[in-house]
Protein backbone atom coordinates (compact mmCIF):
# COMPACT_ATOMS: atom_id res chain seq x y z
CA UNK A 1 0.00 0.00 0.00
CA UNK A 2 1.47 3.48 -0.69
CA UNK A 3 1.47 5.28 2.50
CA UNK A 4 0.74 8.24 1.41
CA UNK A 5 -2.99 7.74 0.99
CA UNK A 6 -5.02 9.59 3.51
CA UNK A 7 -7.17 6.88 4.61
CA UNK A 8 -4.98 4.56 5.66
CA UNK A 9 -4.93 4.03 9.40
CA UNK A 10 -1.78 4.59 11.28
CA UNK A 11 -0.83 2.39 14.46
CA UNK A 12 1.41 2.86 16.93
CA UNK A 13 4.62 1.09 17.21
CA UNK A 14 6.98 0.39 19.99
CA UNK A 15 10.56 -0.96 19.58
CA UNK A 16 13.33 -1.31 22.31
CA UNK A 17 16.90 0.32 20.88
CA UNK A 18 20.13 -0.37 22.24
CA UNK A 19 21.43 3.66 22.87
CA UNK A 20 24.13 5.22 25.26
CA UNK A 21 23.98 9.03 24.88
CA UNK A 22 21.78 11.86 23.30
CA UNK A 23 23.78 11.03 20.06
CA UNK A 24 21.55 8.05 19.80
CA UNK A 25 18.37 10.01 20.32
CA UNK A 26 19.61 12.69 17.72
CA UNK A 27 20.49 9.53 15.18
CA UNK A 28 17.43 7.75 15.36
CA UNK A 29 15.03 10.84 15.59
CA UNK A 30 16.80 12.32 12.34
CA UNK A 31 16.48 8.72 10.84
CA UNK A 32 12.72 8.58 10.89
CA UNK A 33 11.41 12.17 10.78
CA UNK A 34 10.06 13.66 7.18
CA UNK A 35 9.81 9.97 6.47
CA UNK A 36 6.52 9.83 4.30
CA UNK A 37 4.28 7.55 6.21
CA UNK A 38 6.08 8.43 9.89
CA UNK A 39 3.63 10.93 11.50
CA UNK A 40 5.18 10.80 15.32
CA UNK A 41 8.38 9.85 16.89
CA UNK A 42 8.94 9.73 20.48
CA UNK A 43 12.72 8.65 21.97
CA UNK A 44 13.27 7.94 25.42
CA UNK A 45 16.81 7.18 26.04
CA UNK A 46 16.47 6.25 29.85
CA UNK A 47 13.41 3.37 28.56
CA UNK A 48 15.53 2.50 25.43
CA UNK A 49 12.61 2.51 23.76
CA UNK A 50 11.08 4.24 20.30
CA UNK A 51 7.35 5.01 19.84
CA UNK A 52 6.98 5.50 16.29
CA UNK A 53 3.37 6.40 14.89
CA UNK A 54 3.17 5.00 11.65
CA UNK A 55 1.42 3.86 8.35
CA UNK A 56 4.32 2.05 7.74
CA UNK A 57 5.19 -1.58 7.75
CA UNK A 58 6.64 -2.36 11.06
CA UNK A 59 9.94 -4.15 9.21
CA UNK A 60 10.50 -0.73 6.88
CA UNK A 61 10.09 1.44 10.35
CA UNK A 62 12.78 -1.38 12.33
CA UNK A 63 15.29 -1.25 9.26
CA UNK A 64 15.22 2.79 9.33
CA UNK A 65 15.77 2.81 13.34
CA UNK A 66 19.33 -0.15 12.58
CA UNK A 67 20.54 2.19 9.74
CA UNK A 68 21.83 4.24 12.17
CA UNK A 69 23.77 1.40 14.26
CA UNK A 70 21.64 0.65 16.31
CA UNK A 71 19.70 -2.54 17.23
CA UNK A 72 16.04 -2.78 17.23
CA UNK A 73 13.48 -5.34 18.67
CA UNK A 74 9.48 -4.12 18.33
CA UNK A 75 7.65 -4.87 21.34
CA UNK A 76 4.52 -3.96 20.74
CA UNK A 77 1.84 -2.52 18.52
CA UNK A 78 -1.36 -0.55 19.60
CA UNK A 79 -3.64 1.91 18.14
CA UNK A 80 -2.82 5.67 18.20
CA UNK A 81 -5.91 5.97 20.83
CA UNK A 82 -5.97 4.84 24.19
CA UNK A 83 -8.36 2.07 24.01
CA UNK A 84 -6.68 -1.32 22.95
CA UNK A 85 -9.08 -3.08 20.82
CA UNK A 86 -6.90 -6.42 20.86
CA UNK A 87 -3.94 -7.59 18.75
CA UNK A 88 -2.80 -11.05 17.83
CA UNK A 89 0.65 -13.21 16.09
CA UNK A 90 1.01 -15.95 13.95
CA UNK A 91 4.58 -17.56 14.23
CA UNK A 92 5.25 -18.92 10.81
CA UNK A 93 7.34 -21.66 10.19
CA UNK A 94 6.77 -25.30 8.07
CA UNK A 95 8.41 -26.43 4.42
CA UNK A 96 12.52 -25.45 4.16
CA UNK A 97 13.05 -22.61 5.87
CA UNK A 98 10.39 -20.25 5.12
CA UNK A 99 9.40 -18.71 8.23
CA UNK A 100 8.13 -15.18 9.69
CA UNK A 101 5.94 -12.93 12.31
CA UNK A 102 2.58 -11.82 10.76
CA UNK A 103 0.89 -9.51 13.43
CA UNK A 104 -3.04 -8.49 13.71
CA UNK A 105 -3.86 -5.09 15.11
CA UNK A 106 -7.77 -3.80 15.75
CA UNK A 107 -7.31 -0.61 15.06
CA UNK A 108 -10.85 -0.01 15.72
CA UNK A 109 -14.18 -1.46 15.37
CA UNK A 110 -14.13 -1.84 11.45
CA UNK A 111 -10.29 -2.11 10.25
CA UNK A 112 -7.80 -4.32 11.28
CA UNK A 113 -3.65 -4.10 10.29
CA UNK A 114 -1.82 -6.65 8.89
CA UNK A 115 1.68 -6.51 9.23
CA UNK A 116 4.19 -9.25 8.14
CA UNK A 117 7.57 -10.71 7.39
CA UNK A 118 8.47 -13.33 5.89
CA UNK A 119 11.96 -15.15 4.62
CA UNK A 120 12.42 -17.57 2.39
CA UNK A 121 9.98 -17.70 -0.15
CA UNK A 122 10.13 -17.87 -3.95
CA UNK A 123 10.22 -14.37 -5.70
CA UNK A 124 6.21 -13.48 -6.50
CA UNK A 125 3.17 -13.59 -5.53
CA UNK A 126 2.12 -16.09 -2.80
CA UNK A 127 -1.36 -16.78 -1.33
CA UNK A 128 -2.25 -16.05 2.05
CA UNK A 129 -5.17 -17.05 4.22
CA UNK A 130 -6.79 -17.52 7.26
CA UNK A 131 -7.45 -21.35 8.17
CA UNK A 132 -10.72 -22.27 10.46
CA UNK A 133 -8.32 -24.41 12.87
CA UNK A 134 -5.64 -23.99 15.17
CA UNK A 135 -4.52 -27.76 14.40
CA UNK A 136 -0.92 -28.06 13.11
CA UNK A 137 -0.22 -31.13 13.98
CA UNK A 138 -0.36 -31.89 10.41
CA UNK A 139 1.06 -29.04 9.30
CA UNK A 140 -1.31 -27.15 6.63
CA UNK A 141 -2.88 -30.53 5.84
CA UNK A 142 -4.38 -30.13 9.50
CA UNK A 143 -5.85 -26.67 9.62
CA UNK A 144 -9.01 -27.04 7.75
CA UNK A 145 -10.39 -24.67 5.07
CA UNK A 146 -10.15 -20.89 4.66
CA UNK A 147 -11.96 -19.22 7.92
CA UNK A 148 -15.55 -18.82 6.24
CA UNK A 149 -18.06 -18.25 8.92
CA UNK A 150 -20.50 -16.68 6.10
CA UNK A 151 -20.42 -19.71 3.22
CA UNK A 152 -18.96 -17.42 0.58
CA UNK A 153 -17.35 -18.07 -1.87
CA UNK A 154 -12.84 -17.98 -2.57
CA UNK A 155 -12.15 -14.45 -3.62
CA UNK A 156 -10.21 -11.15 -2.46
CA UNK A 157 -9.67 -9.46 0.33
CA UNK A 158 -11.99 -6.43 -1.00
CA UNK A 159 -15.15 -8.69 -2.68
CA UNK A 160 -18.54 -9.31 -0.86
CA UNK A 161 -18.33 -12.26 -1.87
CA UNK A 162 -15.23 -14.03 -0.48
CA UNK A 163 -13.82 -16.01 2.51
CA UNK A 164 -13.16 -13.72 6.03
CA UNK A 165 -9.87 -15.53 5.57
CA UNK A 166 -9.17 -14.69 2.00
CA UNK A 167 -6.63 -12.23 2.53
CA UNK A 168 -5.07 -11.76 -0.88
CA UNK A 169 -1.49 -12.08 -2.00
CA UNK A 170 1.63 -11.22 -0.96
CA UNK A 171 4.92 -10.41 -2.86
CA UNK A 172 8.16 -11.56 -2.24
CA UNK A 173 10.99 -9.86 -3.50
CA UNK A 174 14.47 -11.58 -5.87
CA UNK A 175 15.66 -12.33 -1.94
CA UNK A 176 12.39 -14.20 -1.22
CA UNK A 177 11.53 -11.23 1.87
CA UNK A 178 7.62 -10.65 1.53
CA UNK A 179 7.42 -7.55 4.25
CA UNK A 180 3.28 -6.22 4.15
CA UNK A 181 1.09 -4.02 5.74
CA UNK A 182 -2.39 -4.23 4.57
CA UNK A 183 -6.02 -3.21 6.46
CA UNK A 184 -8.99 -5.21 6.48
CA UNK A 185 -12.62 -3.94 7.21
CA UNK A 186 -13.88 -7.64 7.54
CA UNK A 187 -11.43 -9.24 10.15
CA UNK A 188 -11.74 -8.81 13.31
CA UNK A 189 -8.62 -9.78 15.90
CA UNK A 190 -11.64 -11.71 18.39
CA UNK A 191 -12.44 -13.91 15.93
CA UNK A 192 -9.24 -15.22 14.76
CA UNK A 193 -7.10 -15.70 17.59
CA UNK A 194 -6.96 -19.79 17.93
CA UNK A 195 -6.80 -20.25 14.36
CA UNK A 196 -4.07 -20.80 12.10
CA UNK A 197 -2.72 -18.60 9.30
CA UNK A 198 -1.09 -20.18 5.93
CA UNK A 199 1.01 -18.86 3.37
CA UNK A 200 0.86 -21.02 0.27
CA UNK A 201 3.13 -21.43 -2.59
CA UNK A 202 1.86 -19.94 -5.53
CA UNK A 203 -0.43 -16.94 -6.40
CA UNK A 204 -4.10 -16.76 -5.38
CA UNK A 205 -6.71 -16.21 -8.31
CA UNK A 206 -8.78 -14.51 -5.98
CA UNK A 207 -11.49 -16.28 -7.24
CA UNK A 208 -11.41 -15.11 -10.53
CA UNK A 209 -9.84 -17.89 -12.80
CA UNK A 210 -11.08 -20.93 -14.49
CA UNK A 211 -9.71 -23.78 -12.42
CA UNK A 212 -11.99 -25.54 -10.63
CA UNK A 213 -10.24 -24.80 -7.81
CA UNK A 214 -10.77 -21.06 -7.71
CA UNK A 215 -14.02 -20.27 -6.49
CA UNK A 216 -12.92 -22.84 -3.39
CA UNK A 217 -9.12 -22.54 -2.86
CA UNK A 218 -7.88 -19.75 -5.12
CA UNK A 219 -5.90 -22.53 -6.95
CA UNK A 220 -2.70 -21.29 -4.81
CA UNK A 221 -1.05 -24.68 -4.54
CA UNK A 222 0.20 -26.31 -1.27
CA UNK A 223 0.77 -24.52 1.89
CA UNK A 224 4.62 -23.54 2.69
CA UNK A 225 4.37 -21.68 5.69
CA UNK A 226 1.83 -21.86 8.65
CA UNK A 227 1.29 -20.44 12.88
CA UNK A 228 -1.56 -20.65 15.06
CA UNK A 229 -3.13 -17.02 15.68
CA UNK A 230 -2.26 -15.89 19.41
CA UNK A 231 -3.14 -12.75 21.55
CA UNK A 232 -0.04 -10.69 21.70
CA UNK A 233 1.33 -7.70 23.61
CA UNK A 234 -0.63 -4.81 22.52
CA UNK A 235 1.45 -1.15 23.58
CA UNK A 236 3.39 -1.67 26.78
CA UNK A 237 2.20 -4.77 27.60
CA UNK A 238 5.13 -6.48 26.38
CA UNK A 239 7.74 -6.10 29.92
CA UNK A 240 9.93 -9.30 28.54
CA UNK A 241 13.70 -8.63 28.77
CA UNK A 242 14.74 -12.14 29.17
CA UNK A 243 13.21 -15.75 28.64
CA UNK A 244 12.10 -17.30 31.68
CA UNK A 245 12.54 -21.04 30.22
CA UNK A 246 16.06 -20.95 28.56
CA UNK A 247 17.62 -17.14 30.01
CA UNK A 248 17.79 -16.00 26.19
CA UNK A 249 17.89 -11.90 26.46
CA UNK A 250 15.57 -9.80 24.63
CA UNK A 251 18.91 -9.24 22.37
CA UNK A 252 20.19 -12.81 22.29
CA UNK A 253 16.52 -14.06 20.87
CA UNK A 254 16.54 -11.22 17.87
CA UNK A 255 19.40 -13.10 16.71
CA UNK A 256 17.53 -16.92 16.74
CA UNK A 257 15.46 -18.73 14.08
CA UNK A 258 11.76 -17.76 14.87
CA UNK A 259 10.99 -21.10 15.33
CA UNK A 260 11.99 -24.80 14.11
CA UNK A 261 14.51 -26.85 14.90
CA UNK A 262 17.46 -24.38 14.46
CA UNK A 263 15.94 -22.14 17.46
CA UNK A 264 15.43 -25.15 19.83
CA UNK A 265 19.06 -26.26 19.24
CA UNK A 266 20.19 -22.73 20.19
CA UNK A 267 17.49 -22.82 23.37
CA UNK A 268 18.85 -26.21 24.12
CA UNK A 269 22.50 -24.77 24.16
CA UNK A 270 21.70 -22.03 26.69
CA UNK A 271 19.61 -24.30 29.01
CA UNK A 272 22.72 -26.22 29.30
CA UNK A 273 24.43 -23.42 30.49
Amino acid sequence: MDPSVQHEKACKLEFAVQMTCGKCVYAIESSLLDVPGVQDVTVSLESQSVLVNTTLPAMEVQNLIESTGRRAVLKGMGSIKSQNLGAAVAIMSGEGSVQGVVRFLQVSEDTCVIDGTLDCLSPGLHGLHIHEFGDVSAGCDSCGGHFNPGGNNHGGPGDVDSHVGDLGNILANDGGRAAFRTENERLKVWDIIGRSLVVDEAEDDLGRGNHPFSTITGNSGKGLAYGIIARSAGLFENLKQICSCDGVTLWEERDLPIAGPGRKKVQDTHAHL
